[in-house]
């Protein structure tokens, strides 16, 4: 028998029953449904799950499944690999449209080094091949239940201490919500206020999803990240951003985090894209969080969006590389103070002084000077005495649809 593990999958397993199956579900020691095209396998399968203590179904096809799916929850799914109509990778990942935890087992007459590849890489947690003896399966269903139960506790672990940005587990249910998040992502607003003149400045552009497992702009940028998918994301953002740039009140500027990866996007260099054509108006943010030192070009690619009209910004200073390589690659015409340099300034004479140096040296350069994050008025009074004109925070909006209100 061949057999492969992965340990960040999930399974899924069905029989057939005869007898009522949720009724039964206290008494057995697990809900399994086990999917194949052959009937005679099928119901061998179910009978030796049932006999062995499970609560089993069968379904002979992946649309069948999918009913039972909907219909109850499983503790763990055993599919036929080659199925007509939907194969057992498909159904895998029709599985994870509902249950992102519930582990999956494909099985095959015909294996291949390649197909135990995409069996796992999808995220199966194991891939088996016939025939498959009862005593062999009936370990493999015991085991692959201790594991969800294991994620299942894991989940709540996580809920309980609001570390939801690794709420997803495998591939395939990774691919499947982060599908969810893009065709769900809307755009927040924070302002941008100036203190002196009580004047909206401008306004930062936040990604928003509705996808409750990629619930954070951090959720989804991992995942994009994970599947190679940051273009597509950032192409998406700077759309969104774009179609509303119009509604924008009188002439604030917007500003757009762009993740360093965008800087390799040549759509985004493009004078006809929609955020181009507004490129007056906008500010993009390279946060100093990451390292520009990987990409190639970077002083003549931030030359080529200065010359449609875009200014750069750098996001986060204070808070990620230290050294001048971002400032002379920039040369940005706004700064950024990251919110860790903000919080409790008041009280903190050491940030008082370094805020109030940072902003006299940028003003000199004839850099405009942000700072992220104020939540309170001590905050806001010690920033002004520092030289801080241009500020953002709680204090003065929470970021909301178009386009939020002023606290002032």
């Amino acid at each position: 028998m061949f057999l492969e593990a992965n340990a960040g999958a999930e399974t899924v397993v069905s029989s057939a029953s005869g007898h009522n199956f949720k009724a039964a579900v206290a008494e057995t020691k697990g809900r399994i449904l086990v999917v194949d095209d052959e009937p005679a396998l099928l119901r061998a399968y179910t009978r030796a799950l049932t006999r062995d203590g499970y609560e089993a179904r069968g379904a002979t096809d992946g649309v069948r499944a999918k009913e039972l799916l909907a219909e109850s929850r499983f503790d763990v799914i055993i599919s036929d690999v080659c199925m007509p109509g939907m194969d057992g990778i498909e159904l895998l990942r029709a599985v994870r449209r509902i249950d992102v935890d519930v582990p999956v087992i494909l099985v095959t007459g015909a294996p291949t080094s390649r197909g135990a590849g995409e069996a796992v890489e999808s995220g199966a947690l194991l891939y088996l091949v016939k025939p498959v003896e009862f005593r062999a399966l009936l370990q493999v269903v015991e085991h692959a239940i201790r594991l969800h139960r294991i994620a299942r506790l894991k989940r709540d672990a996580m809920a309980h201490l609001g570390a939801t940005d690794g709420m997803v587990g495998d591939r395939t249910g990774l691919e499947v919500r982060f599908e969810s998040a893009l065709a769900s992502i809307w755009i927040a607003y924070q302002p941008i206020v100036s203190w002196k003149t009580r004047e909206v400045y401008g306004y930062e552009a936040l990604l928003r999803s509705n996808e409750p497992l990629l619930a954070t702009p951090g959720a989804v940028i991992d995942a994009a990240e994970r599947l190679g998918r940051l273009p597509q994301l950032g192409r998406t953002i700077r759309e969104r951003v774009a179609s509303r740039i119009d509604e924008t009140p009188g002439d604030a500027a917007i500003f757009v985090n762009l993740h360093p990866h965008d800087l390799a996007d040549e759509t985004l260099f493009d004078p006809d894209s929609p955020l181009s054509r507004a490129a007056s108006r906008v500010v993009l943010e390279i946060t100093e969080r990451a390292s520009l030192e990987e990409f190639k070009d970077v002083t003549t690619r931030i030359a080529d969006l200065r010359d449609l009209g875009f200014r750069i910004a750098i996001d986060d200073l204070g808070a990620g590389y230290a050294g001048l390589t971002s400032f002379a690659q920039l040369q940005p015409e706004v700064v950024k103070l990251d919110m860790s340099l903000v919080r409790d300034v008041h009280k903190e004479p050491v940030k008082r002084k370094l805020i109030a140096a940072m902003t006299s040296l940028c003003s000199e350069m004839g850099m405009l000077v942000v700072a992220e994050g104020i939540e309170c008025i001590e905050e806001r009074d010690t920033l002004v005495e520092a030289g801080c004109e241009l500020m953002q925070g709680y204090l003065f909006a929470k970021p909301g649809r178009p386009f939020p209100g002023i606290n002032w």
